[in-house]
């Protein structure tokens, strides 16, 4: 159906796009390439090599000991829009003897999002604070977890709940996070990140370089033994926890010596203390720029005398310094030790590069199965069972339990460009559910549409115009593994 004898219209999305010659819609994934739509990018499909062995019995006839394999990924394969009809590919395969199925479709995700752990000892802003790009609203700030922050972005309201203009930014976000593009974030009441998956967080302009090695108590658990001797005093600053080694447990079992010294903040138990300072971009995720501002007055009837010697350092290590009791019992600053030099660099050795997590996580719980089976029903209950193996372009996922099929990945595990979207807006992602033939079968599949991977590999789909072959990641299982 056409609206002009030279436009065609493209039926992949709500939006139904009539599309002239040489043109695309408005999603940029189908054109109209002489009178016939088409799928801009190429169907992707993992290879994985041939492998030999380089010592073999006598009597090998020179053949590989397992040829290559091919496995077709949703990744270009267009959708089931509307959903009456079967998936774009529903492909056969023999995998040790068994005869497998695997159902390949793209899926148009309004009920989808992304949690982005960033990796960061500073304080990026309140939890529940609201999150923009742009300006709009596109999620918000959720628990602080060991050494990161959490941020949940997407879901349907904003997608869809909002304004045109939340809506469109939103889906643009979510579509550059989740292909692996650096997008800027501004938290209210905090600070501006950067965030790339598989790349340091930048925040307010100063890119990180390390998570901390752990809270100021586990930092004294770890390195208690490795400053004894060398000092009279450790107090470990951090936002979370504050560690002091002559009263921390650690400490004593080492027989540490009591210093006098108090400090300010919630006492929890001995030597760890909550709330020292606000939150911030300081010392130890603080809002402190002289760590001696959480300290009280010496106390001489507890151990403090002149001379006594101090170490202040940040979980990271990034911030340190050293002090001296002087004869009024005031720290004075002094030029760090080199035996104590080493420690420091410790800390900073122990504690892991800072970067940014994303996963995709979506509901595959709706119209699409009637793509898989006549029964979307029993679509659902295969993956929860686990008869059916779900994978998005060919990469492992975790699926929620309960109701519904509810999944998440890790997008650097995907290929290159794995992601798209539909201006309604929408993401849309590669989806791929594989399971055994007789199983496929009884859930009441389209076996009348099932087709030979060699006829895959040599005639495409229906809106598939190319194939590109691309070599699987090695860290990914392979799709087609039997377990």
């Amino acid at each position: 159906m056409t609206d002009a004898p030279d436009k065609l219209r493209c039926d992949a999305c709500p939006v139904m796009c009539f599309i002239a010659p040489g043109q695309t819609g408005a999603c940029d994934r189908y054109a109209n390439a002489s009178g016939r739509i088409v799928r801009t990018d190429p169907l992707v499909l993992l290879e994985r090599a041939a492998e030999a062995v380089p010592f073999v019995a006598d009597g090998w006839d020179g053949n590989a000991v397992r040829p290559a394999e091919h496995f077709v990924t949703g990744i270009g394969a267009g959708t089931t829009y509307p959903d009456y009809k079967p998936a774009p590919f529903i492909v056969s395969s023999e995998v040790e003897g068994a005869d497998l199925v695997t159902v390949v479709t793209e899926a148009i995700f309004s009920y989808c999002g992304v949690k982005v752990k960033i990796d960061t000892d500073r304080h990026l802003g309140p939890e529940m604070a609201v999150v923009r790009a742009k300006g709009e609203a596109v999620g918000h700030v959720t628990t602080g977890e060991y050494g990161s922050q959490m941020v949940s972005l997407g879901g349907v309201r904003h997608l869809t709940g909002g304004s045109k203009s939340e809506g469109r930014v939103t889906c643009e976000a979510l579509l550059a996070l989740c292909n692996g593009e650096a997008v800027e974030l501004e938290i209210e009441g905090g600070s501006r990140v950067v965030v790339q998956a598989g790349e340091a967080p930048i925040v307010d302009g100063v890119r990180e370089t390390r998570m901390r090695v752990g809270c100021g108590s586990a930092t004294i658990g770890m390195f208690a033994s490795q400053w004894q001797g060398l000092v009279d005093e450790v107090v470990v600053v951090d936002d979370h926890i504050t560690g002091v080694v002559s009263e921390h447990q650690a400490g004593k079992v080492l027989g540490w010596e009591d210093t006098g010294i108090r400090v300010k903040g919630a006492k929890s138990t001995p030597g760890r203390y909550f709330r020292v300072a606000e939150p911030g971009t300081g010392w130890g995720g603080t809002d402190l720029s002289d760590p001696l501002d959480i300290l009280g007055e010496w106390r001489a009837k507890k151990g403090a005398r002149a001379g006594l010697t101090m170490l202040m350092v940040s979980t990271t290590g990034e911030h340190s310094a050293y002090y001296v009791l002087d004869d009024n019992l005031l720290p004075v600053e002094t030029e760090l030790p080199e035996a104590l030099r080493g420690s420091v660099e410790r800390i900073a050795e122990n504690c892991e590069p800072a970067l940014c997590t994303v996963l995709f996580m979506g509901g595959a719980g709706g119209s699409l199965r009637a793509g898989v089976t006549e029964n979307p029903i029993a679509l659902t209950r295969s993956v929860q069972d686990r008869r059916a193996y779900l994978t998005c372009g060919g990469a492992p996922v975790y699926v929620w339990p309960g109701g519904g099929i509810t999944m998440m990945v890790d997008v650097t595990t995907m290929p290159e460009g794995s992601f798209g979207y539909v201006p309604t807006p929408a993401l849309v992602a590669p989806l791929e559910f594989t399971l055994r033939a007789e199983v496929y079968a009884g859930l009441g599949g389209h076996t009348g549409a099932v087709r030979s991977l060699d006829d895959v590999r040599a005639e495409g789909g229906e809106y598939a115009r190319e194939n590109r072959e691309e070599g699987a990641s090695g860290e990914n299982p392979w799709p087609l593994t039997l377990t």
